[in-house]
């Protein structure tokens, strides 16, 4: 855009002239170079060394082909890390409460209004934060180890830059739950503003992340779950 507005305002001054080497050059310089995956990947692992916390606000779309519909559910999300391990606090305010709590190698999902807790286990700390925490304190070049990452471009989200990350698994496990999942990274501060997870069925999740606050001091009590003496513990089969 600056190369074309450069070439206009030089016809303009020196009609049927070209513009200048000078000023194609600085025009050159000074335009905004695209991203690439290298570069992106590397200012995720220059964010992951800073990273110690995140919250933001986080506004989950589900999307379900066979209906046709998608359900919006919003609330705030939490990260940490705490002795290299990376943990994540959601907690869902509408359309009805309920809070998931990633750590220690499980995944919980409380439900107040029915007063259960459903765990899950996590097969690995790579499982763990690549499927609850991408884009927020891992490393760009993490991600080559359990996908097959391409750069699909920049794009803006809300006004922000972001390059496009799309991954494929390479588990089976994983990919059998998403055939892609698609990252738009913001290209200054190396985190996710948007996510898509894509299901083998045609259904999938975005996830949208505003207010985004790096490093903010997180409570103890956000990794918790505020259950009660009568709360019931469900573990899925399979």
């Amino acid at each position: 855009m600056l190369l074309a507005a450069s070439a206009v305002a030089g016809a303009q001054c020196a009609p049927m002239t070209p513009a200048p080497e000078k000023a194609v050059a600085d025009a050159a310089a000074t335009a905004p170079k695209p991203s690439s995956l290298e570069s992106v990947l590397s200012t995720m692992d220059d964010a992951s060394e800073k990273f110690r916390s995140a919250q933001a606000d986080l506004n989950s779309q589900q999307y379900q082909k066979v209906v046709d519909e998608t359900d919006v559910q919003k609330g705030k999300v939490y990260f940490r890390r705490k002795n290299k391990e990376l943990e994540m606090k959601l907690d869902i305010a509408q359309p009805e409460s309920k809070y998931v709590l990633v750590k220690e190698g499980k995944a919980q999902l409380y439900q107040p209004g029915i007063d259960q807790v459903t765990e899950y286990s996590i097969a690995s700390k790579e499982e763990a934060e690549g499927m609850f925490a991408l884009g927020f304190g891992g490393r760009g070049h993490d991600l080559l180890k359990s996908f097959s990452v391409k750069y699909g471009g920049d794009e803006a989200v809300d006004g922000t830059k972001t390059a496009k990350l799309e991954l494929t698994p390479k588990s089976a496990r994983v990919h059998n739950m998403f055939t892609l999942i698609t990252l738009w990274i913001d290209a200054s501060r190396g985190v996710s503003l948007k996510q898509q997870f894509d299901e083998p069925s045609g259904d999938y999740r975005r996830a949208f992340y505003t207010n985004i606050k790096l490093n903010p001091r997180l409570s103890e009590d956000l990794f918790k779950l505020n259950t009660t003496t009568k709360t019931k513990l469900v573990h899925p089969q399979g």
